[in-house]
């Protein structure tokens, strides 16, 4: 009984993490470029039970079968499917017309990667992400640079357009922050994908599919409630009534 009550607390800990993800995947809906996550699961290793009888086979293990001690989180799936194209007519607004992610330069010399174009000058006349962050870009001559400098009237650089950066099939990213992904691997090759201004790619959550997501995680709430009282009542008359014959 005791040890349902540990089963149940992994499997309750497993549902929170599921409806954080879910209402995180809800608050971003509106968020160009964001993608949304699912929460990947595991049943944990089984292990043998036994137990020992009275008597004269007080010293005989008697196998009781297996016991699974609950679930766990395997890690998290980012879904990098495509999200719908909006136009915007806003000359810092651009949208990847195929694969690949737009390359960004970190504070601390770090490249990330995205597919929110979301971009706007700032205080230097540099293309910058909503983060502040510098946007890369490639001369005609296939040299990186950044920043890239622009115009009010959404003019970039002369000879420079946007760095689209393509992986492997496979490649697993990282995450960081609402819209960029890392990519520690370095793998990361030149796509001859155009960039296409005036128009932002939203996010690829999908309202009614995370409600259903919802729906089944707070059922699954509940019947583990119900299993948890049926669990403490047991113990309780264990304690309280069989102790005592």
């Amino acid at each position: 009984m005791i040890k349902s009550f540990n089963t149940l607390n992994k499997s309750m800990n497993v549902l929170q993490k599921k409806q954080e993800t879910i209402s995180h995947n809800v608050a971003n809906v509106n968020t160009p470029g964001f993608k949304y996550q699912d929460v990947i699961q595991r049943t944990q290793e089984s292990h043998d039970l036994v137990n020992f009888t009275a008597g004269r086979e007080r010293n005989l293990r008697r196998p009781l079968g297996e016991w699974v001690f609950g679930n766990e989180i395997e890690g998290y799936h980012t879904s990098l499917q495509a999200g719908n194209f909006v136009k915007t007519d806003d000359p810092f607004d651009y949208v990847i017309a195929g694969e690949g992610f737009f390359t960004i330069q970190l504070p601390d010399g770090g490249t990330a990667y995205s597919r929110s174009g979301n971009f706007s000058l700032d205080q230097e006349n540099r293309l910058v992400t909503m983060e502040g962050y510098p946007v890369i870009g490639i001369t005609g001559g296939g040299q990186t640079i950044s920043p890239i400098y622009g115009d009010s009237q959404g003019n970039l650089e002369a000879n420079v357009n946007l760095l689209i950066t393509g992986f492997p099939e496979g490649t697993e990213l990282e995450r960081f922050g609402e819209t960029l992904f890392l990519n520690g691997e370095n793998q990361g090759f030149q796509v001859e994908t155009e960039a296409v201004k005036g128009y932002l790619e939203m996010s690829n959550v999908a309202i009614s599919d995370e409600m259903v997501k919802l729906i089944q995680v707070a059922r699954e709430f509940e019947a583990n409630q119900k299993a948890l009282m049926t669990s403490d009542e047991t113990l309780n008359k264990a304690v309280n009534e069989i102790g005592r014959v």
